[in-house]
């Protein structure tokens, strides 16, 4: 959860803020319970579910926080070491803005498991980029 890693790491504020922003956008993106639908089978009714625009922020700030975490933990001083952190925060992004046609394998994945298949592909994209850009 966004937050409590730059609480451990000592960053108090920051870690608060976190933890509300991610506070808020959970409640108005409806992500608990889309979360729990997605867990039953119940994809399209966690389709119907999602507030999209309150959904698309959630990545930014995920992976914004893991970086963040990453860089005040004494990691990132590489040259474009947020490049995996950057393009999964997208890839998921444009994840959700398709998980509700998307279908893998004739399957709809929807709001939940859809997005978390992009990461990998956000990983491998930001990895190669920062190895070509080195």
């Amino acid at each position: 959860m966004p937050g409590f890693s730059q609480i451990l790491n000592g960053r108090l504020i920051k870690g608060f803020l976190f933890i509300g922003m991610e506070f808020v956008i959970n409640v108005m993106a409806n992500f608990n319970e889309i979360i729990r639908m997605s867990f039953i089978g119940d994809i399209e009714g966690a389709v119907s579910q999602t507030d999209y625009q309150w959904l698309m922020f959630y990545p930014c700030l995920y992976f914004f926080a893991m970086w963040d975490a990453f860089k005040d933990a004494g990691g990132g001083k590489n040259p474009y070491s947020y490049l995996p952190f950057f393009c999964s925060a997208f890839l998921v992004t444009v994840g959700i803005m398709y998980s509700a046609q998307a279908k893998v394998f004739g399957i709809l994945l929807g709001s939940v498991w859809f997005p978390m298949l992009c990461v990998m592909p956000g990983l491998i994209l930001g990895f190669f980029l920062k190895r070509v850009l080195k």
